[in-house]
């Protein structure tokens, strides 16, 4: 198991993202994110973009997950292999990329840009967001060390569950059995959310939301005070 991955067994990952046309939506702000969350605890950061990469990267001392989001629709995190190499080219530890079954916009498919990025001399850590049991095992089987459900409940392979996908996390823990690194993605707002998903078989878990995006957080509260 390669360093930067097992050196995040049992630690939380935080995901600092803003959305365009946000106030936050700026790397230097997303660089002093991340460092306040490796401050409080953070075993590695999820940057997007590839100013946010460079900037975070700067910005603290643990691991760097870096994604590249072109586009809305179909696979659009890190949808390529050029786009890939940009983020590695960027200063990222570790790359993050689609790791669903649908088709690539540059036809290649998950473990041919695999390939190709290790026949470049990568050797980083490689994170596959999926959507299901069956591109997990796939996404395995193609190479990626770590295997993450970021993308569960968006792509209409699944139902999009109200916190993080439990039976999914179990369902890909026992299928891939002792010394697989998966992450738990996806809707996990609360701490007793992230400890049920490190029960459910995840190695580590990722945060977003619920500690770095404050128009929804608040929005939460907002709703919950009107409806008191």
């Amino acid at each position: 198991m390669h360093p930067l991955v097992a050196a995040l067994e049992g630690r939380l990952i935080v995901s600092c993202q803003a959305y365009p046309g946000e106030p936050m939506r700026d790397p230097r702000t997303m660089a002093q994110v991340a460092a306040a969350v490796e401050s409080g605890g953070a075993a590695a950061v999820r940057a997007q973009g590839l100013e946010d990469i460079r900037q975070v990267t700067a910005a603290v001392s643990v691991p760097v997950i870096g994604i590249w989001k072109d586009g809305a629709d179909g696979v659009f995190i890190t949808p390529t292999l050029e786009h890939c190499r940009a983020v590695i080219a960027a200063g990222a530890d570790i790359l993050a990329l689609d790791g669903t079954e649908r088709e690539r916009p540059d036809g290649r498919t998950l473990a041919e840009t695999i390939a190709a990025l290790r026949e470049d001399g990568f050797d980083g850590p490689i994170m596959a967001d999926c959507d299901s049991l069956p591109s997990a095992l796939a996404a395995a089987r193609a190479g990626a060390e770590i295997i993450g459900t970021t993308l569960a409940g968006y792509t209409g392979v699944r139902e999009k569950t109200d916190g993080p996908d439990l039976a999914l996390l179990a369902e890909i823990a026992e299928q891939l059995g002792e010394g697989a690194v998966l992450v738990a993605e996806g809707r996990v707002h609360t701490p007793a959310q992230a400890a049920a998903a490190r029960d459910a078989g995840a190695f580590a878990v990722v945060v977003g939301t619920a500690i770095t995006h404050p128009s929804t957080i608040t929005g939460w509260f907002a709703r919950a005070v009107a409806g008191a």
